[in-house]
């Protein structure tokens, strides 16, 4: 270091000349006028409040950001660590220097301008749209969309909270945390196909349904990457079905929606080798979700011989592609005491299982939910369970009851902020009908008919995220709120009247 936190502004200036003016002079390092330049910049930022702001309209650089142009380069590693026993040596090559102060923590950041650091300022700078860089470059959105969110996470780019926020009048509760009233991300679980090779007993909707051309799926795909750009959140597509693989383009679409920058889940059925092994190619997905429906017998009575052994083999599969699997049960009176045991069996078998309540819809409306007082009992048995066994999870949002009476952090509930229906998340299906949950009736627009934005912004889809206003004066309201699909199922007003398994008034003290 060449100077200290206690040098005066005026000494600095008459350091800097002389050092420059008597550059080489007595041996001194021909580097020292640019090093004490770079170590005034440093030093001043350190001490001064220059006022970032907490919150901007627009992507922009963080304003204490300066870049230098010094004529010689390896100069950072000398202000960082004031040695040059195990770094590069300085060298008479021109080099631009970053520093600015990082918004979060406050600490003055040095490094290296990269050429990526430097096309993020670009593209931000002059409003570029990434597709219009994809262009020239012949690189995927997703390679620029990258670029600039590690400028943002480094404090270099400044960029707007995200825009999908439960509204103004939402229940907050008490001590619930404010990341649970903000997505970051948004979800389209998208029903690219009603074909099946299964005819499950519960299934939801064997209603025909023609296919999208590959050009129009693409299209929508790139409607979704512009509603996520303008909310500023990060976009998933989970692909589902039916089977998701007897979509025609599947693996056409699968790329497209990969190169746009979204992350990619499926849920679907056990399928072979090859075709893991075409997606893992073009990128593995965050999860892949395969479901059963209670230990073997049950099962295959319900999802047909056969299904509970190719399920078991298929998670070996995946588990040698690296690809992190999920099982999910559907939970009714049939197969309630058979939950622990098939998480007991699942155990090293998969990543996580979790279980969803039956709507009684579709084909699911001649199945049966247990009792309440049995579900109550079922999921006390099962939260306590999960201590023990790494791969049961908590999904239900009425954990958050159980959690609470004992004065317990919640957790996000269904979605990861209770229920997520048009919220941080619609169900796209094959003809284009938007719904806010894939398990009841929710129409909330045809994305043929309406843009995606205008759909989340209508006045249904604001009711479904604002749910039944019974729960509305809930403290776990935000990390909750019940199933509306339940509620559906036994013919209650979902706007109104809350999830009938709700147990939260019977607590102590109430």
């Amino acid at each position: 270091m060449i100077i200290t936190d206690h040098t005066e502004e005026e000494e600095l200036e008459k350091l800097i000349k002389k050092l420059g003016n008597r550059k080489g002079e007595f041996g001194l390092p021909g580097f020292l006028p640019e090093l004490a330049r770079l170590e005034r910049i440093v030093r001043n930022l350190k001490t001064e409040d220059p006022g970032i702001p907490t919150e901007v309209e627009r992507t922009s650089p963080n304003p204490t950001l300066q870049i230098l142009t010094l004529s010689w380069k390896n100069l950072v590693p000398l202000v960082n660590f004031g040695t040059v026993d195990i770094i590069e040596k300085p060298e008479p090559v021109e080099e631009m220097i970053l520093v600015w102060k990082n918004p979060i923590t406050g600490e003055v950041m040095i490094q290296p301008a990269s050429n990526e650091d430097l096309l993020a300022l670009k593209i931000v700078v002059e409003e570029i749209d990434p597709r219009e860089v994809t262009k020239i470059g012949n690189v995927p959105i997703s390679s620029i969309d990258t670029l600039i969110s590690r400028a943002v996470k480094a404090g270099i780019l400044i960029a707007p909270a995200p825009k999908i926020r439960r509204e103004e009048d939402f229940p907050h509760g008490r001590g619930i945390k404010e990341r649970f009233l903000t997505a970051e991300a948004f979800t389209l679980q998208w029903h690219i196909t009603q074909a099946c090779d299964l005819h499950c007993k519960h299934c939801y909707d064997r209603s025909d349904r023609s296919h999208l051309p590959l050009d129009r799926a693409i299209a929508i795909l790139d409607e979704l990457y512009d509603f996520c750009r303008a909310r500023f959140v990060h976009g998933q597509v989970s692909f589902s079905g039916g089977n998701p693989f007897l979509y025609p383009y599947f693996d056409e679409l699968y790329r497209a929606a990969s190169d746009r920058g979204f992350s990619l889940a499926i849920l679907g059925n056990p399928v072979k080798r090859a075709w893991i092994e075409e997606i893992a190619g073009i990128e593995r997905p965050v999860f892949f979700q395969v479901s059963l429906e209670g230990l073997e017998g049950h099962n295959d009575f319900i999802r047909g011989p056969g299904h509970f052994g190719r399920t078991i083999e298929f998670l070996d599969l995946l588990r040698d592609f690296g690809i992190y699997s999920m099982v999910m049960l559907t939970l009714t009176e049939d197969n309630l005491d058979q939950v622990m045991p098939l998480a007991e069996f699942l155990r090293g078998k998969t990543d996580l299982f979790n279980f969803n309540r039956l709507s009684m819809v579709g084909e699911g409306a001649n199945l049966r939910l247990p009792s309440q007082k049995g579900y109550t009992a079922f999921l006390k048995r099962y939260n306590e369970a999960a201590g023990g066994n790494p791969v049961m999870g908590l999904k239900d949002n009425l954990i958050n009851i159980l959690r609470y009476r004992d004065g317990l952090e919640p957790f996000g509930g269904c979605t990861g902020h209770g229920c997520g229906a048009a919220f941080n998340f619609v169900t796209l299906l094959p003809d284009g009908e938007v719904h806010a949950c894939r398990k009841l009736p929710s129409k909330i627009g045809n994305i043929f008919e309406s843009s995606l934005a205008e759909i989340y912004d209508s006045e249904i889809a604001r009711c479904y995220r604002g749910g039944c206003k019974a729960c509305s004066a809930c403290d776990i309201r935000p990390v909750c709120g019940g199933c509306l699909a339940i509620a559906h199922s036994y013919g209650l007003d979902i706007f109104r009247e809350h999830d009938p398994f709700c147990f939260i008034d019977s607590r102590p003290g109430s």
